[in-house]
């Protein structure tokens, strides 16, 4: 009990006094806590400087176990398309944007809303947003202009999409990677995953430089916010410098999130040995449960009538 004791004590200090000069709260001093690991308190700057050589193995240590509690976290599940109300299907070729109002639409129920209009006759209906109604863009020139109004109102996936045209000088833009890159980041802000995973690919395929470092930040940034191909990258690149314990749990969170490829992993990591048979079998576990979320009549139909449109992917 003293032991236990003269730690709560300790503890105490250390929320309540600078780590370095020993100025406490009670003495109208505000501290604030050490960014990277939030163990220890500073009264001011100097403080933080002189106490670094102390505390900087420390701080690197317990920031690391933080960022990896926040990687290692399981992401939240995808939207919900806004008519069905299902899981939208991680791949792309399942969905589709609509720059009208910016909603993003499974493409069951895209299809599904053609096909009536085509039965009953309503032919002008079959080229409108199942959604809000507006008839589709009769140019390029006018859906561009829909791109540019939905980035005026800050739309993170329309955002995520001009830099697209300007990375590849579509629309009468002139290509300008830098330019692509300055929205990708503004996308990101806004809250789109997949443009920190292009931020990301724009370094670890860099044309004037190739930067791991900045692609593995990236790619974490957008694993986090939930993005399975970036989470699929770090597994593979943890594989590849043999951390396999790592690997595992990116490509098993990758899999709950719809990413065919990370359990196709995990099936070849089981047959040499990098992964249990308890491994595959909750890999599987994890892709069934995905599949049934995401799947449905209407979504199945329209892959049945386009290939084009196919939304989960094959786990043979």
């Amino acid at each position: 009990m003293i032991v236990v004791s003269n730690i709560n004590k300790v503890m105490n200090k250390l929320d309540t006094s600078c780590a370095n000069c020993g100025k406490g709260e009670e003495a109208g001093i505000n501290l604030k806590a050490c960014t990277a690991c939030k163990l220890v308190k500073y009264c001011n700057r100097d403080c933080q400087i002189a106490h670094r050589p102390q505390h900087k193995k420390e701080c690197k240590k317990r920031a690391a176990e933080l960022q990896d509690e926040k990687l290692f976290k399981q992401p939240p599940s995808s939207e919900d398309c806004p008519i069905c109300m299902l899981r939208l299907p991680f791949v792309g070729t399942g969905k589709t944007y609509m720059a009208c109002c910016g909603k993003v639409i499974c493409r069951g129920c895209a299809h599904a809303f053609q096909s009536r209009a085509v039965k009953a006759g309503r032919l002008k209906e079959d080229d409108i947003c199942p959604f809000c109604r507006t008839p589709f863009p009769e140019s390029n020139e006018e859906m561009f202009k829909r791109y540019k109004k939905r980035v005026e109102q800050d739309d993170p996936i329309a955002t995520r999409h001009m830099g697209f045209m300007y990375r590849d000088g579509e629309n009468g833009l002139l290509q300008n990677r830098a330019k692509a890159l300055e929205l990708w980041h503004r996308a990101g802000e806004l809250g789109s995953a997949e443009a920190y995973y292009n931020i990301g690919n724009s370094y670890r395929f860099g044309v004037e430089q190739v930067d791991m470092k900045k692609a593995t930040y990236y790619w974490e940034q957008a694993a986090i916010k939930g993005d399975a191909i970036a989470r699929f990258n770090l597994g593979a690149t943890d594989r590849n410098a043999g951390n396999i314990d790592r690997a595992l749990k990116h490509f098993l969170i990758a899999v709950k999130s719809g990413e065919v490829g990370s359990l196709k992993i995990i099936k070849r990591m089981y047959k040499i040995g990098q992964a249990t048979k308890d491994d595959y079998a909750k890999a599987l576990r994890l892709h069934q449960e995905y599949l049934d979320e995401v799947k449905s009549n209407q979504r199945d139909e329209a892959a049945a009538f386009n290939v084009d449109w196919e939304y989960y992917g094959s786990a043979v």
